[in-house]
Order: structure tokens, then C-alpha cells, then sequence
């Protein structure tokens, strides 16, 4: 809530949309990449960025980067027929890699960024890429539905905290705990093999899913990275804005 009455709010001036997108007062947001594959990471992506045909663009790859999710997706729904398709997930999570990872670095390569645009269009594509993926998943067997949307409702709210830091704080967190998307791809094949080899486990007499177990442990995480993140943020914001 602001301290603003009624009258000043009032006597603010609109600005037109129009006007909005000719400010020029954009920023970028610092990029906190701290992962542990992060360096290797960023020594593959420019080798990949200087060998990239002249004709594909950063768009290409973010297209690239949301088929593949709806194909892993896909994969994980067919594995419930047949697990061998969940190595069909691991090809399409390496290619989503490959998508999400390099659109922004051949754009920084080849100078033409569009900063805005890119960082909108990269966070919607992932949230409707990461609903079909866990869609998939829910849908496999492999995984219980509750876990599966649960997963994709704490992984929404993280995107939404990640996103109003960028805007409030100007810090874009890519990292957290040392872990990055890059590594929770790759947990995500190696959990894959374990599926195709070991789908349920029992303990003590009872039945569990062993990606249940996987992502349970992706929901806690995810809910600890998000309940600590909102409340450094918070208190950084009130201290910045201390009202006297």
C-alpha cells in the first residue's frame, strides 16, 4: 500500500502506451549466472555462437528450446505405455538446452540484442513449455499428478519471484545454490534412467514412484529457494525505500 491520498494520485499525469514504449530509461538487469557448470557452459555456448549458420536467429533457437519441451513432454506421456521413451526425453532436454541456452548468447554474439523482447518472450516460453513437460509427466505413470502439478505450481511462483526481482531489484538470478536449469536438465535425464530401469521402489512394504520421490525433493527445494528469495528481496526493498 502507498501513502498516497486520493488527490495526488488524481493529479499524477497518464502516459499514453504509445508513450511507454518509446522511454528510454530500460535497463538491463546484472545476470547472476553462479552455477557450477556455468563456465564450461558459457565456453560450449560461444563455441556454438561463432559455428551458428547465418540464417538462424535467436528466435529459431527459442522455438527450438519450446518444441522440445513439448516433445519431452510428449515422451514422458508415451512412456506410460512404453518406457523407452523416456531416452526420447533425454534427446529432447539435451535440444531444449541447446534452444534455451544459446538464443541469448548468439544474440550478445552477433551484437543484436533485444533485451526486453527477449527476456518476456524467454519466461513465457518457458512457462508454457514447463506445463506441457510436467503435463507429460503427469500424465506418464511414472508420476503422480499431485506431485507433478505441484512441482509446476512452485515452479511458476519462483518464476514470478525471479521476475518481479528483475524489475524491482535489477538483479536476474539464474542461479541458486549453485544449481541452474543446465543442472536440473541433467538431474532430470539421469532421474530418466533411473525410471527406465527402476521405476517403483518399496521401502519397509510400501510402494513409492521413484520420480514422486524426485519430485518432492524438486518441490521442497524449489519452496525453500523461493521462501528465502522473497524474504532477502522484501527486507532489501525495505531497507532502499525506508519511509522516514
Amino acid at each position: 500500500m502507498n501513502n498516497y491520498g486520493p488527490e495526488v494520485l488524481l493529479s499524477e499525469p497518464a502516459v499514453p502506451a504509445a508513450e511507454h514504449r518509446k522511454l528510454p530509461q530500460f535497463k538491463n538487469a546484472a545476470r547472476v549466472q553462479e552455477s557450477l557448470l556455468a563456465r564450461s557452459e558459457k565456453i560450449a555456448l560461444l563455441w556454438w555462437a561463432a559455428r551458428m549458420p547465418q540464417w538462424v536467429n535467436s528466435d529459431h533457437l527459442t522455438l527450438v528450446g519450446l518444441a522440445s519441451l513439448i516433445g519431452a513432454g510428449a515422451c514422458y506421456w508415451f512412456a506410460r505405455w512404453d518406457r523407452l521413451w523416456l531416452l526420447g526425453a533425454i534427446v529432447f532436454l539435451a535440444l531444449n538446452w541447446f534452444g534455451d541456452s544459446l538464443d541469448g548468447t548468439l544474440a550478445r554474439f552477433r551484437n543484436r540484442q533485444r533485451p526486453r523482447y527477449g527476456f518476456y518472450v524467454d519466461h513465457v516460453v518457458d512457462a508454457v513449455g514447463t506445463f506441457f513437460l510436467l503435463g507429460g509427466m503427469a500424465l506418464s505413470g511414472i508420476m503422480s499428478a499431485p506431485v507433478a502439478i505441484g512441482l509446476l505450481i512452485v515452479y511458476l511462483l519462483l518464476m514470478i519471484e525471479v521476475c518481479l526481482a528483475t524489475y524491482t531489484i535489477g538483479v536476474f538470478q539464474i542461479s541458486f545454490f549453485k544449481m541452474s536449469p543446465t543442472e536440473l536438465r541433467i538431474a532430470l535425464a539421469i532421474g530418466n534412467l533411473f525410471g527406465l530401469a527402476i521405476p517403483v521402489g518399496h521401502v519397509f512394504g510400501y510402494e513409492f514412484l521413484i520420480f514422486d520421490v524426485g519430485g518432492i525433493i524438486g518441490i521442497f527445494g524449489m519452496g525453500l529457494i523461493l521462501f528465502l528469495s522473497v524474504i532477502r528481496n522484501t527486507r532489501n526493498l525495505y531497507v532502499q525505500e525506508r519511509l522516514p
